[in-house]
């Protein structure tokens, strides 16, 4: 046998146990990993708590990607927060309210919706119409969550934080006051409270103005009370415009100016300027 030929058959053999060798380790390999994977998919399942901590540090990477990527830091629970819900999931009447809220105060339907439903559940609880409580927090803040008036009262039911902070322990702190449902649910008690006292809805909203002594609300009770009728009539279905222009005064004829009288002497410009000044 030459030497080329034996050259050659060595070549084979060697390139032969080299093929085989790698066979054998990726097969190897392979085989390996699958048995990783079924024994950490064993794990995963037998221990909630690891597959819940894999998940975790999974998203974690995830959203560092996304902000590597984009630039945008999320929260994935925001959406969890936000007092919002989509008419359509609401009952026809509480829909109906909803959405005529939103067209006469311009604010948007999805947290009027929640609003509207939490209104409609806590007025039930407490035997409150949910269109009152809906009706004063029209008047009160037109359903801006952080309205705040000159004199502190605060939120959508415009509840003096000050006065009942002790209210809003339960829901974390005074800060609550410009969470949407605590401020509803305080607000809400406070009305009831007044209305309790005063015995009847209209003397109650007086109360809870602030009038209870005096004689003259600013007309905020009327106000209310207009409101709430509207809104009842808008929960029966009945067609009731979001909007009603304010009515116009009469055009009076217009009369021409009076020239300005000119002083005949600086005697009577004298006396013109000091009685200006006296007054």
């Amino acid at each position: 046998m030459s030497a080329s030929t034996n050259l050659f058959l060595g070549l084979r053999r060697v390139t032969s146990t080299v093929a085989k060798g790698f066979f054998d380790i990726t097969h190897n390999s392979i085989a390996l990993i699958g048995l990783v994977v079924l024994f950490v998919s064993i794990a995963l399942f037998a221990r909630p708590e690891l597959r819940a901590l894999g998940e975790t540090q999974l998203f974690s990477w995830l959203q560092e990607r996304r902000v590597d990527l984009t630039g945008l830091v999320s929260d994935p629970v925001a959406s969890d927060r936000a007092t919002a819900a989509h008419p359509k999931d609401l009952p026809k009447q509480q829909a109906t309210v909803a959405l005529w809220l939103s067209k006469k105060y311009r604010v948007a339907p999805e947290p009027v919706s929640a609003i509207v439903a939490e209104a409609y559940d806590i007025g039930k609880r407490v035997s409150l119409d949910p269109t009152l409580i809906l009706a004063v927090m029209a008047i009160e803040s037109g359903f801006n969550p952080f309205a705040q008036s000159h004199v502190g009262a605060q939120g959508l039911m415009q509840v003096m934080t000050r006065v009942h902070s002790d209210k809003y322990q339960s829901y974390g702190g005074e800060f609550a006051a410009f969470d949407p449902l605590a401020n509803l649910r305080v607000g809400v008690k406070v009305l009831q409270d007044c209305i309790r006292a005063a015995g009847s809805i209209e003397g109650g909203l007086k109360y809870y103005v602030g009038a209870a002594n005096l004689e003259y609300d600013g007309g905020y009770t009327a106000k209310v009370m207009n409101e709430y009728v509207r809104l009842k009539q808008v929960a029966l279905g009945k067609p009731v415009p979001a909007w009603v222009p304010p009515p116009t005064a009469p055009l009076k004829a217009s009369t021409p100016a009076a020239p300005p009288s000119v002083p005949e002497s600086p005697d009577e410009a004298s006396a013109t300027s000091a009685t200006v000044a006296l007054k």
